[in-house]
């Protein structure tokens, strides 16, 4: 008799995120971190969208468990560099949430906001998100705080958020972008903000005099930014050339 232990399993993607963290670099390391984070997630999954969802305005946040796609072919670690630990130290895998796992399965709890429909599609709206465009979603369940949320739970690890918040500022150049493009990005200034305030740069960076100019994508904006004593000055914000695949 064969294990069904040893049996594979093979899921079909219920959903699919709108995001607008481009790239892996400058998104939080964990949610809601970043409140201003907004995003959806595009219901794939056959079923009217309306019956899979009823009653969850009962929850104001739900679970998202997704797929690490932009790491999955890079295969998995049994030891991985944590950046709680300065990124030099290594640990075992299951002791980190690291994109680098036997299966690449991530879980984020996230503020959801209802159901909308565009063009005959549905998507559930969230905010505070940790999640890379396009991520690829294998389930949504509720958040339930007097189970999810132990009041003896410990982690030695991350006891709290990381405490180097940095102080942000905008150059002349990037106000004046700010302002233009304040109508098509509701909130931009504040998302930039809260991104750059977690410094989302490699952790042995945090610890050595650093005057690299860095560049993060947001939506469809190039954000220059660099390190300036303990804090980060937003150099010039733009928009990034369709390329032949954006049209």
């Amino acid at each position: 008799m064969t294990s069904t232990t040893s049996s594979p399993y093979q899921f079909e993607p219920i959903g699919r995120v709108h995001s607008p963290y481009k790239e892996k670099f400058a998104i939080p390391r964990q949610p809601g971190l970043v409140s201003a984070a907004q995003g959806k997630i595009e219901i794939l999954c056959q079923g009217n969208a309306k019956d899979l969802f009823r009653d969850i305005e009962q929850h104001s946040h739900i679970w998202v468990l997704f797929v690490f796609h932009a790491t999955a072919e890079q295969g998995w670690k049994p030891l991985v560099k944590a950046p709680r630990l300065g990124g030099n130290k290594k640990t075992g895998v299951f002791a980190t949430r690291s994109t680098f796992r036997p299966n690449p399965i991530g879980m984020s709890v996230v503020k959801h906001h209802g159901i909308s429909q565009e063009s005959g599609r549905f998507f559930l709206n969230i905010s505070g998100h940790d999640l890379l465009d396009q991520t690829p979603v294998i389930d949504i369940k509720p958040y339930i705080p007097y189970s999810d949320q132990r009041s003896d739970a410990f982690s030695q690890m991350a006891p709290a958020p990381e405490q180097h918040h940095l102080q942000v500022n905008f150059t002349s150049k990037a106000q004046l972008q700010l302002q233009s493009l304040g109508e098509q990005y509701p909130k931009l200034s504040t998302f930039i903000e809260q991104v750059l305030a977690q410094d989302p740069r490699p952790a042995y960076k945090k610890q050595q005099q650093d005057k690299q100019i860095y560049g993060m994508s947001l939506y469809d904006l190039n954000i220059r930014w660099q390190i300036n004593a303990h804090c980060c000055d937003v150099i010039d914000i733009e928009k990034q050339l369709a390329t032949s695949e954006d049209t």
